[in-house]
């Protein structure tokens, strides 16, 4: 039995589609209404086109032997250009290997190793064999899919007639995609997902937000992120919606991307929110009056930020919930909604808060945070390319919650260390084993403290060795020279040792204390 036979959940707001079935409908109904916007690149793609595109795709693939279930790679940052090669390859019943370059890029030929493509798709911004390196697959790269060169891909595609269409679907049971986690370890995990899976991610994004046809929505967060794919992707496939994209968020563009293009819902993060709110941009809702929503989701928000966004810019906000490795765990309805909290669980999510020995926990009381069934992962491949088979696990997410009497859900703490840092989660230990490369570092130890912009921002701890000095300029410089900018530590102390519990582990808590009571 497959898995949309065996789901007993709640009925479903629209049932499962195919992407063939989705793209045929877009194209008849509105065959020149935007599909896709390019911010960066000024570059739109009609739904007509991207019908036309997409059965290409399919078929160029398919006469190079790629067929249903076979994983192909894009190497690529947020670009247009990717979101037609994703449908394409979704056309046919292939999965998206989509890992998030410009968090991985040192680690990409291992992680694409443990991917195995059959086939890789690259932007020429990425054309270095040592990131395909050890792959035994074709490869071919792209760059505009309006007017490529003659050796690049989107030119093979065009010689490619579009029909007769490739039988082939995308399946509810078939697997969607496979990206990474967002960095709980120097090298992150891959994780699977079916589409049936993202799509009652989709729907319950659309109970969320309330999004329809009409809407022209805002992404500017990676693809690679699950939480990008299931709050903007899904919905747009669901709904044949125009979505509007950017390589990143732009603090001085903001504002004119969504006057310019009447968006009507705008992805965040409590980055962007903070970044708003610290450096106001003098804009009212009188100024962006199509903009309904924003969301914020990837780290905590607290319900004074929440507050004081909304009265600053007139426009409702809403906290979401998630994780990699579940879509949607909880969300704020837009027409429900309780400042402070991440909202009820998600209306497809299997939502259990639980004691450390497994078992429910009263309402109103604390516990952590376990979820389960078809919108969740079917599975995770460790760095060490072991492959974990979660179809039928209940996961635990390390967050500890509390629910109320009404069903809305606030999260309390963490059960791990992971430092969040504008939505990334960084693993302490791998700054740690870094900083102790340099050969006058006997011991270190990161942590996370309070950012007005990011959340969270890393700092170290570091014991020198006996009779070396160090000071923080020597140390960042050593950090800068081997880590990604967002995880060099914002600043270093220098201690003579470091506190630990009766059992030699280091206590967090007290060097987080330790930074914020410094002079």
């Amino acid at each position: 039995m497959g898995v949309m036979e065996s789901y007993t959940g709640p009925e479903l707001a629209c049932p499962f589609e195919s992407v063939r079935s989705l793209l045929e409908r877009y194209k008849d109904r509105h065959p020149d209404k935007r599909a896709i916007y390019d911010l960066d690149q000024d570059s739109e793609i009609t739904y007509a086109e991207l019908h036309d595109r997409a059965n290409r795709i399919a078929r160029f693939l398919a006469s190079r032997g790629v067929g249903p279930g076979d994983r192909v790679a894009i190497i690529a940052d947020e670009i247009i250009e990717k979101l037609i090669c994703w449908m394409g390859i979704w056309r046919l019943g292939a999965v998206v290997a989509a890992p998030n370059v410009e968090l991985n890029v040192n680690n990409l030929a291992h992680i694409l190793g443990n991917m195995d493509p059959t086939f890789v798709l690259y932007h020429r911004d990425y054309d270095d064999p040592s990131l395909r390196a050890g792959l035994d697959c074709e490869a071919l790269a792209f760059s505009t899919w309006q007017d490529p060169a003659p050796e690049e891909f989107f030119a093979a595609v065009m010689e490619t007639p579009p029909t007769p269409e490739v039988e082939s679907e995308n399946t509810g049971d078939g697997i969607a995609a496979m990206f990474c986690t967002s960095g709980t370890t120097d090298m992150p995990k891959v994780v699977l997902f079916d589409h049936f899976a993202y799509w009652l991610a989709g729907l319950s994004t659309l109970d969320f937000l309330g999004l329809e046809g009409d809407d022209r929505t805002l992404e500017y967060r990676s693809f690679g992120w699950n939480s990008a794919q299931i709050l903007s992707l899904m919905p747009w496939l669901q709904t044949g919606l125009s979505m509007h994209i950017a390589k990143r968020f732009s603090q001085s563009r903001f504002f004119d991307w969504i006057k310019d293009n009447e968006i009507t819902f705008a992805a965040g993060v409590p980055t962007v929110v903070n970044m708003l709110l610290n450096e106001p941009m003098g804009v009212t809702a009188e100024d962006v009056p199509s903009l309904r929503l924003m969301t914020c989701s990837t780290a905590p928000l607290s319900g004074e930020q929440w507050d004081k966004f909304e009265a600053m810019y007139g426009v409702t906000l809403l906290q979401l919930y998630g994780m990699s490795e579940a879509g949607w765990i909880c969300g704020n309805r837009h027409y429900r909604r309780r400042i402070g909290t991440v909202g009820p669980p998600a209306k497809h999510q299997e939502f259990l808060i639980v004691d450390p020995d497994g078992n429910p926990v009263a309402q109103g009381e604390e516990g952590e945070v376990t979820i389960g069934g078809p919108q969740t992962t079917c599975g995770l491949i460790a760095p060490d390319g072991t492959f974990e088979d979660l179809t039928t696990a209940r996961i635990p997410t390390g967050d500890l919650a509390v629910m109320d009497a009404d069903g809305f859900v606030q999260v309390t703490g963490r059960t791990k260390d992971i430092i969040i840092r504008g939505g990334v989660n960084i693993a302490p230990v791998e700054i740690e084993n870094f900083v102790m490369t340099h050969p006058d570092v006997l011991e270190a130890a990161a942590v996370g403290v309070p950012d007005e912009i990011y959340g969270e921002e890393v700092v170290c701890f570091v014991v020198a060795k006996d009779g070396e000095t160090l000071n923080e300029a020597t140390l960042s410089a050593h950090c800068g020279a081997g880590l990604p900018a967002f995880k060099v530590p914002r600043g270093f102390r220098l201690v003579d040792d470091l506190p630990r519990s009766d059992r030699g582990k280091v206590r967090r808590d007290t060097l987080k204390d330790l930074w914020e009571n410094k002079a």
